[in-house]
């Protein structure tokens, strides 16, 4: 599951169109990466159901990729969303290594985020040692940074359905009904931490800092 939170501010629309093929990309690019890693790990379901593909139309929820995004994007009504991705269904067929399997499969998609990040660090630190980057270039940078810190930091909150919640499920040990009856409310948990200041606080902050890790700062 890719989700993302963006509390937007005052933009042009040209950086508003870029925002939004970003975040279109990467979270496919997110949900690519957990069918692409389920698929070497032996799952059959994703490459069944067409998901390992880097083609977007395989990834995309009209509601929480298209709609919603546009709306907030362009509304710009000052306040956080939540966007999402079409889940990448996997079976884990091997009982023995199941809980290995969920682990590196779920990782997989916030990792991709990080590579994004990564990816496009070098390739504009590249074209900076040739010629100093225009105003365009660097707005470009920011954004790609920027959206992929928010999908890796976000999709960290143990609350299903974020990729978080696996993570805390195998830790504890949590049984699979408890799992289940939990993700029941974890839209309406999401809903109420993002909007508790001392929460948003927290999120801006490990944002921050991971952008700072690829030299993009914020005043």
């Amino acid at each position: 599951m890719s989700d993302l939170l963006i509390f937007s501010s005052a933009v042009s629309f040209e950086q508003q169109v870029i925002l939004f093929l970003v975040l279109l990309a990467s979270i496919s690019i997110h949900e690519w990466a957990h069918a692409f890693s389920a698929d070497k790990l032996g799952d059959p379901l994703p490459r069944a159901e067409g998901r390992v593909t880097l083609d977007p139309r395989a990834h995309i929820d009209p509601i929480g990729t298209i709609l919603l995004p546009l709306i907030m994007i362009f509304a710009s009504p000052g306040f956080g969303f939540i966007g999402w991705g079409k889940p990448v269904r996997i079976s884990l067929p091997n009982p023995k290594t199941r809980k290995r399997d969920d682990l590196l499969i779920t990782m997989a998609g916030p990792l991709s985020n990080l590579l994004i990040a990564l990816g496009a660090a070098l390739f504009f630190t590249g074209l900076g040692l040739l010629s100093p980057l225009s105003n365009g270039a660097l707005q470009l940078y920011y954004t790609i940074v920027f959206v992929n810190c928010m999908l890796f930091v976000f999709n960290l909150i143990p609350i299903p359905p974020l990729d978080g919640s696996h993570v805390l499920k195998h830790a504890i040990s949590m049984k699979e009904e408890t799992y289940r009856n939990l993700a029941k409310y974890g839209f309406v948990i999401l809903i109420v931490l993002i909007n508790i200041p001392p929460f948003q606080k927290f999120m801006w902050t490990t944002i921050a800092f991971c952008c700072g890790l690829f030299g993009v700062h914020f005043k």
